[in-house]
């Protein structure tokens, strides 16, 4: 690389380094769009009732829509760290050498849990464990280990081999070489996969609201079973727009982990 390249990658890396002001982040306004939302909708009768004149209750009032966002995020993000540790556990261990026979095992469990619908997986759940949280706890960390296998096993395997063969050079151990070499190498990569499950368990979540529990998927499953396009309209904006932020927050987080390398 040549020394005028060199001094404008660090330009650049200088650059977006800075902070900059926070309200010139497309990250923070649709954060406020998504606060916004939350906060107007209960007022928002007038403007429901002017689209769908012919409904009576125009805007969903069994539960505020800061607790589901609140409740929807907290199940998201449980289930999303079960799959997450379990399947960065299980990635890694089929890339060692003790664990490569049991690679095409592994892929087809993992493949089984993101081929069978979320809703058969509750069905089968809840007469085991009953309604609420944990059936959909279960099928959302089952949906999402896919992604998070499959980016850890191919970013550990994009590791070159001329840089394993250097680390063994060294002297490094097993462990080490995982931690210090292939670990931050692999980051992005297996950054993606995360980002692919969390997404995926958000819009899954909303049928979490099929077997009790309270997410944003509830006026979407009261509007369709009561024929309010209303209550439909509300949860689908709102699980839309929490997608759109946490999307836009594993992109920041990306970049900043790209700035670094």
């Amino acid at each position: 690389m040549t020394p005028a390249a060199s001094g404008e990658r660090a330009l650049g890396r200088d650059r977006h380094s800075r902070p900059g002001r926070f309200w010139q982040s497309p990250l923070f306004w649709a954060a406020a769009a998504l606060a916004a939302l939350v906060v107007y909708l209960p007022h928002s009768a007038p403007l429901f009732s002017t689209l769908f004149p012919a409904l009576e209750r125009p805007v969903y009032e069994q539960e505020p829509f800061a607790q589901l966002l609140w409740q929807h995020s907290a199940l998201v993000l449980a289930s999303s760290l079960i799959s997450v540790l379990v399947g960065t556990l299980a990635g890694i261990g089929i890339t060692r050498a003790a664990g490569r026979p049991f690679k095409s095992l592994v892929e087809s469990v993992v493949s089984m849990g993101q081929t069978i619908p979320p809703v058969a997986v509750l069905a089968l759940a809840v007469p085991v464990v009953g309604f609420g949280e944990l059936p959909a706890l279960i099928a959302l960390a089952l949906y999402g280990l896919l992604p998070v296998v499959q980016a850890t096993v191919a970013s550990l395997q994009a590791v070159p081999q001329p840089v394993r063969e250097s680390a063994r050079g060294m002297g490094l151990s097993d462990w080490q070489m995982l931690s210090q070499v292939e670990v931050p190498l692999a980051l992005p990569v297996w950054l993606s996969g995360v980002r692919t499950s969390v997404i995926i368990n958000i819009g899954t979540a909303a049928i979490a609201s099929t077997v009790g529990a309270k997410t944003l998927g509830s006026p979407i499953i009261v509007g369709l079973s009561g024929f309010n396009t209303a209550y439909v309209l509300q949860g689908a904006l709102l699980v839309g727009l929490l997608a759109v932020v946490t999307d836009m927050a594993f992109e920041r987080l990306a970049l900043k982990l790209n700035w670094q390398a």
